[in-house]
């Protein structure tokens, strides 16, 4: 079938092409021809109306009629003649720019596309994907093919050298070995910074908080050139273990999903990140300029992302701290009253709709926040998920049960 498709369209383009170039109609070659024709006829034209008027002698009429009928067959000829060499011409052109467009095509996709790969039916992709997915390196393997560490300036060697003295001499501080971690990321010596951050977590043990988790998995990838390998997948699930809301982790378990083909399941990841907000997070630029391609990935095609949600900028939050709890009460109001109108106008996601809610009852208007409450059971109604994030958000304010 796929040949078929590529021979109709190869077809439809080389007609398309040669169909103006053979036209017969052309004018290339014509012109000088054709306008001696029209003159010598208008020239015999004149004769007879000149016989007719007796202005000319019919001898006269006779030779002159011999003389253009000699000119017109001459004309005649050159114009056959020239007709016939631009009809030659306009062929090998429209041939030849209709090889070169093939030999382009078939030239591209034997460079860009692959001939020999069948169909590739959903259950086969799924398992390749689940084939990628237990293929992967370890985690050594990885930062043996990662980028190499860089050259540490002179400047900073003697002090970053002090530093893994110092820890050296007490391996068993915390504080030194965070230290260390962020100061080798810094200096791009990422495979030291991976290890300084796995021995915190060591000796933290279960008590280890999600977020160094969260560090030590995040520098792994780094230290493996970007690769989601089982290892750092294996802290990643202990800090959503600890924290199964924590946001950076859930966007890893979002990019491990994308790099092993499966883009069903990063989808509904990034999108509940990309509604939570807040925008300034620094996950939301990578997951709001990828949404739109995952979803269309995913079978969602018609999934239309969140606006980005307005937020005061550095001067007003500067300007904030100066301002009386009155007037920093008033501030808050006033972004209150334009989340509402913007959602009144043009609609939110729930999380949204459960900010409002939250914030009203922050302020003081809890009576409004229960009519917005109202409001949102008619217009989430159908869909229960939504209906249920904001219901927790009026649970939480003690506006439901």
């Amino acid at each position: 079938m796929f040949w078929i498709i590529c021979a109709a369209l190869t077809a439809a383009v080389g007609l398309a092409i040669m169909a103006p170039l053979m036209r017969a109609g052309g004018t290339a070659a014509q012109p000088a021809a054709a306008f001696d024709l029209r003159v010598y006829r208008d020239q015999l034209r004149e004769v007879e109306r000149d016989l007719e008027r007796g202005v000319i002698s019919a001898e006269d009429a006779a030779r002159l009629r011999t003389e253009i009928g000699r000119k017109v067959l001459e004309a005649d000829r050159r114009l056959s003649q020239a007709t016939a060499d631009g009809k030659d011409g306009r062929g090998l052109l429209a041939l030849g720019v209709l090889a070169l467009l093939l030999m382009a095509a078939v030239t591209l996709y034997l460079r860009e596309g692959q001939p020999g790969r069948g169909d590739l039916p959903i259950a086969q992709r799924i398992a390749q994907s689940e084939q990628a997915y237990a293929s992967r390196p370890s985690q050594a393997e990885a930062e043996a093919r990662g980028p190499a560490p860089v050259e540490i300036p002179d400047d900073f060697a003697a002090l970053i050298q002090q530093l893994r003295d110092a820890v050296a001499r007490n391996p068993d501080d915390p504080q030194g070995l965070a230290l260390l971690a962020q100061n080798e990321l810094r200096l791009g010596n990422l495979a030291a910074a991976r290890e300084a951050q796995q021995r915190l977590v060591d000796l933290r043990g279960e008590d280890a908080p999600p977020e160094d988790l969260v560090r030590l998995s995040a520098l792994m990838v780094e230290a493996a050139g970007g690769l989601i390998t089982r290892e750092a997948e294996e802290v990643l699930a202990r800090a959503l273990g600890k924290d199964p809301s924590n946001p950076q982790a859930r966007y890893m378990l979002g990019l491990l999903q994308l790099q092993n083909d499966r883009p069903d399941r990063a989808f509904p990841i990034w999108r509940r990140l990309l509604e939570e907000g807040p925008e300034d997070a620094p996950w939301i630029p990578p997951i709001r300029n990828a949404i739109s391609d995952l979803a269309w990935l995913a079978g969602q095609p018609d999934y239309v992302p969140p606006a980005p949600m307005p937020g005061p900028d550095a001067d007003a939050l500067a300007a904030a701290e100066d301002l009386t709890p009155q007037q920093r009460q008033e501030m808050i109001a006033g972004m209150v009253a334009q989340l509402e109108g913007r959602l009144a106008q043009q609609g939110g996601t729930p999380e949204e709709w459960a900010r409002l809610i939250s914030s009203l009852v922050v302020i003081g208007n809890a009576d409004h926040a229960r009519d917005i409450w109202a409001e949102a059971q008619t217009r989430f109604a159908a869909q229960p998920e939504a209906l249920e994030t904001v219901r927790r958000a009026a649970a939480e304010s003690g506006l439901a049960e």
